[in-house]
């Protein structure tokens, strides 16, 4: 596995593997609040979602599931694929599964200590991501972390029931480390 023990002040980044295996991720994956502005549907059950983990175990990526410190609760996932090392580059993607801590800043603090361990460890220029535009909590996130929109597909997939705009967004290293400082 790649994908490194990581922390940061209220969370802990494990390794996806079956351990993460779980009642409560499987209804993550089922619930249309959760999914709706994602490529998955909702018809996970334990034996397809055991696949789904095995499978991104073997490709070997940089994938996380987030739990909180204090208790080791699963709240959802982060992943950084594929990475192309050649340019510089990986696409980001992230899973706030629990609604129950919606709100708290943990996408911010996971993504932020995810993106800093590609910039720094694994010496990536620019990390980029797709989001539907009306995501309005996600595009305002990664505003706020520094991504910028770089191009926006019109009508391009069918998510909440209509045809929606995905925005290309992108964060360059330079830029995330001086808006740290």
């Amino acid at each position: 596995m790649k994908a490194p023990y990581l922390t940061s002040e209220r969370l802990l980044f494990k390794p996806i593997s079956i351990d993460h295996l779980s009642d409560n991720y499987l209804n993550w994956l089922n619930d249309y609040e959760v999914i709706k502005f994602l490529e998955s549907d909702a018809d996970y059950n334990i034996d397809s979602l055991k696949k789904y983990i095995l499978e991104a175990q073997q490709k070997d990526i940089y994938f996380w599931g987030i739990h909180l410190k204090e208790n080791g609760l699963h709240i959802g996932n982060i992943k950084i694929d594929p990475i192309n090392l050649k340019h510089g580059l990986g696409e980001y993607g992230i899973l706030m599964g629990n609604r129950l801590v919606w709100g708290k800043g943990y996408a911010k603090e996971a993504s932020i200590e995810i993106i800093n361990y590609c910039f720094h460890e694994l010496k990536l220029r620019k990390i980029t991501l797709g989001v539907v535009e009306d995501n309005i909590a996600a595009v305002s996130l990664y505003k706020k972390i520094g991504f910028l929109i770089e191009g926006c597909y019109i009508n391009h997939g069918f998510y909440d029931g209509r045809y929606c705009n995905i925005l290309r967004m992108a964060l360059f290293k330079n830029s995330f480390e001086y808006d740290r400082l």
